[in-house]
């Protein structure tokens, strides 16, 4: 797509992700011209990647449940989700010819399930508008006139902006562009940033060298998962490390501060789900003659990777009693060490902390500088949360901007 040039007093969206584009859209639609900078190549990276495998984009549980999810976040985040619901977001998709399915879970996927064919129809709508990209621009800040800084294809540039939104992403997939290095250049500023921590992330627990060889990628389905009088079915997968997957990414909030305040957290799993206490304990208990423990758990239905699991720390007489093998297929402890680094988790919890922003999400410190997605303080499962997230809160910076605009053109009185 073909560069425009920027022009001073448009106004600079600084991120090509979800949020940034979507504040774009709503200020050009406001009828203000918009440049849009993103330090990668191309504008949104990580939004492609989420879709590699069906880019689920929202949820259509009902509302009241869907907010839940948003935990603490919730009474900020509340009136932009209204105001943009997963049903008007789903309006959205089909104006732009992408018209959505609901999957067996409720999860709400673009029909086409990538991500790509809505980033190219996105990107022609706002191509359209009058929006300008400016790929390879990496935002330094602000210099000492008050200008955006940036380094560029054609080295440092300068832009002084009518607005300024940033829209910059957490610090998870930073080979994607969300690094996370706007933390220091706002806190310079005075702006509280809470700490940026892995979201949606798998945790390490310390296998043995045999299951972590033999083992690691298996995955490990039904299973039931319990976590601070929290219990829920799904399917996770082991790693050389610990486990990971959508059940894990579940409970990782809780998790990780529970590892934090205390120096671990142990998730108890159900490993035969489908399967009573009693009926697994007697199914055990029938005499295996000459039989191995491997060969006797497998008639009994117990999988291979369950059978691993079932040895990783046990004692010999845990292994001779059937009882105590019920009980720990029943209710297997998973003693977990610490989360996985935040470059690897999908999404990030922390950010610009919400006191420093207005209900348009304008920095109180910074007139004319708003914040949206990822790089605020808030998070949320997978399930479509995340995204819905984002593009609310891109939203609702776009129309703040326009708020912010308008107010300047009006005459004093």
């Amino acid at each position: 797509m073909a560069e425009r040039g920027t022009a001073e007093g448009r106004v600079a969206v600084i991120g090509g992700g979800p949020a940034g584009l979507m504040a774009a859209e709503r200020i050009a639609e406001a009828g203000f011209g918009v440049d849009v900078f993103d330090a990668m190549p191309s504008l949104g990276r990580k939004l492609l990647m989420a879709g590699r495998g069906g880019l689920n984009i929202t949820h259509s549980e009902p509302l009241e449940r869907f907010l839940e999810r948003y935990g603490a976040g919730r009474p900020r985040l509340e009136p932009m989700i209204r105001a943009f619901s997963p049903e008007a977001l789903r309006g959205w998709l089909a104006d732009l010819g992408q018209p959505t399915v609901v999957g067996s879970s409720g999860r709400v996927f673009p029909q086409a399930f990538k991500a790509s064919p809505l980033l190219r129809a996105w990107l022609r709508r706002l191509d359209g508008a009058g929006v300008a990209f400016h790929p390879r621009h990496r935002w330094l800040g602000w210099d000492a006139d008050g200008a955006l800084a940036f380094t560029g294809p054609t080295g440092r540039q300068r832009i002084q902006a009518s607005a300024t939104v940033l829209a910059l992403g957490g610090a998870s997939w930073p080979r994607l562009g969300s690094d996370g290095a706007w933390v220091g250049v706002l806190e310079a500023k005075g702006i509280a940033v809470s700490a940026l921590r892995p979201a949606n992330c798998g945790f390490d627990i310390g296998w043995s060298a045999v299951l972590a060889d033999r083992f690691a990628g298996a995955p490990l389905k039904p299973v039931v998962a319990t976590f601070a009088g929290e219990h829920r079915r799904g399917e996770c997968v082991l790693t050389r490390t610990g486990v990971e997957g959508g059940l894990i990414y579940a409970f990782s909030a809780a998790l990780r501060e529970a590892i934090a305040g205390g120096g671990g957290a142990t998730l108890i799993l159900d490993l035969m789900p489908d399967h009573s206490p009693a009926a697994l304990e007697a199914a055990l208990a029938r005499p295996r003659g000459g039989r191995s423990l491997a060969t006797h758990l497998k008639r009994c239905g117990v999988g291979a990777v369950q059978a691993a699991l079932l040895r990783e720390g046990a004692g010999p007489a845990d292994l001779a009693d059937p009882a105590a093998i019920a009980r720990r297929l029943k209710a297997l402890p998973l003693r977990l060490i610490a989360p996985r680094p935040l470059a690897e988790a999908i999404s990030t919890a922390g950010g610009v902390a919400f006191a420093e922003l207005s209900p348009s999400l304008m920095l109180r410190a910074l007139p004319g500088v708003f914040c949206c997605g990822e790089m605020l303080d808030w998070e949320a499962p997978t399930g479509g949360y995340l995204l819905t997230a984002c593009l609310a809160t891109g939203r609702a910076a776009g129309q703040g901007v326009a708020r912010y605009l308008a107010a300047d053109r009006v005459p004093a009185a």
